[in-house]
């Protein structure tokens, strides 16, 4: 049987009855060509469906590359399927519609399109696949790849919606890329804010900018987080508090902020806090507080010497030690400087590698700023606010040894305590 018997089977069948006329056999013909295609179709999408799934499944598990893994991920099989199926349906509508031929076009059109739109999406699929392989490689793991397929998709689509013209309306495609290059203005207008992303996505990548898990903090838009996705169009940050801040791509290019990355990839978080002591409580040590001061552990060596070194220059340059603020004096400030600086030389959580030092900034209204500046080891924002509070409150405590007072404004019992003992004695 040739191709137009078999088209014309149910016709002959029909036509030889005393049932159906010329006419109705041809209705009859095409609707049952038309069962029995899809039946055929569904038939033949369940194997390739199933070819797709299971059989390449297995066969992707025991190959040493993770690709074709990706591939399956991302059903670039099952769309390949769906197409062959596409096809065959493409193939087979003359058939079917052997006595219907002005109809025949518009059936071979619809199909047409609708292989153009599922081909975009293997397209897609396979981005996606290389997405995905590109992410197992450290090189790319922090890259806004999603970007770049973005751009790569808009082509595609624009490309593809011109096909599908070109195909319903039977025109060359020439003339409608001659046609997109006069619409050229207006698409730039309508696509600059992709544009400007396509740039800067790239400028980002270039300048290593932003990575992926970078803490940014950006002000103007309350961003203070992690960054878990780059795209063509905007940066998205997750924020400690667990919402999601949305920036625009072309803003990490044009406007500032602040990233985290060196403080993570360093030796240690900064940790830079100040004491406020009250200028008054700051004095000469007499020999009376020298002794007291030698029984702590840290500085008992260093008080020993370093008043056996003023004792020295006191008596080589015949100092008159009556009056206290002749000579050389140590001071309880700057023995508490030097404790600091000897509990932080053996404190197990601060990186003696870096940066480590306690300062006297100047002073204020409030006191004697005194500045710890050094460096915790973990980074992690939890530990490290333990490590810093553990050190503070240290400090604060060691405070009174060193007959220091910290500067706080009074509170409403302070008030009271301070009214009451002002307050006049009744005559008994």
């Amino acid at each position: 049987m040739n191709k137009t018997e078999i088209a014309k089977y149910f016709y002959e069948i029909l036509k030889s009855s005393d049932y159906f006329g010329e006419t109705a056999s041809i209705y009859l013909n095409a609707v049952l060509n038309a069962l029995v295609l899809l039946i055929l179709s569904y038939v033949a999408f369940k194997i390739f469906r199933y070819i797709a799934i299971r059989f390449v499944k297995n066969l992707a598990n025991k190959t040493k590359t993770t690709f074709d893994d990706y591939l399956v991920k991302n059903k670039v099989f099952v769309y390949l399927a769906n197409i062959a199926v596409l096809f065959c349906i493409h193939e087979l509508i003359p058939l079917v519609l052997i006595d219907f031929p002005e109809s025949e076009i518009y059936f071979e059109k619809l199909i047409e399109v609708l292989i153009i739109f599922v081909s975009i999406w293997i397209l897609r699929s396979i981005f996606m696949t290389f997405k995905d392989y590109l992410r197992t490689f450290d090189t790319f793991k922090d890259k806004p790849i999603e970007s770049y397929i973005q751009v790569f998709m808009i082509i595609i689509w624009i490309v593809g919606i011109i096909i599908v013209f070109s195909a319903i309306t039977g025109q060359p495609l020439f003339k409608f890329l001659t046609a997109l290059g006069a619409f050229s203005a207006v698409l730039l207008l309508i696509f600059k804010d992709t544009i400007l992303g396509f740039v800067a996505s790239i400028q980002v990548t270039v300048n290593d900018t932003v990575r992926l898990g970078d803490w940014i903090t950006m002000e103007k838009y309350g961003a203070d987080g992690d960054v878990y996705e780059i795209n063509l169009a905007s940066v998205k940050v997750r924020n400690f508090d667990n919402t999601i801040t949305t920036i625009p791509t072309y803003y990490l290019i044009s406007d500032s902020f602040k990233n985290w990355r060196g403080m993570s990839i360093s030796g240690g978080r900064r940790i830079k806090r100040s004491i406020l002591i009250k200028a008054n409580s700051i004095k000469f040590l007499s020999e009376r507080d020298i002794e007291e001061f030698k029984k702590i552990a840290l500085i008992s060596k260093y008080i020993q010497n370093k008043q056996q070194e003023v004792n020295e220059y006191n008596l080589k340059h015949e100092v008159d030690k009556s009056v206290q603020i002749n000579g050389r004096n140590q001071t309880n400030f700057g023995a508490f400087r030097v404790y600091i600086d000897h509990y932080l030389d053996q404190h197990p959580d601060i990186n003696k590698d870096m940066m480590m030092m306690t300062r006297q900034l100047a002073p204020t209204a409030e006191g004697i700023p005194l500045e710890l500046y050094a460096f915790s080891k973990d980074k992690v924002w939890a530990n490290y606010e333990r490590v810093m509070a553990g050190i503070f409150d240290h400090l604060l405590a060691a405070i009174p040894y060193f007959d220091l007072e910290c500067f706080e404004y009074p509170s409403g019992r302070d008030l009271k305590s301070l009214s009451s003992t002002f307050e006049p004695q009744k005559d008994s």
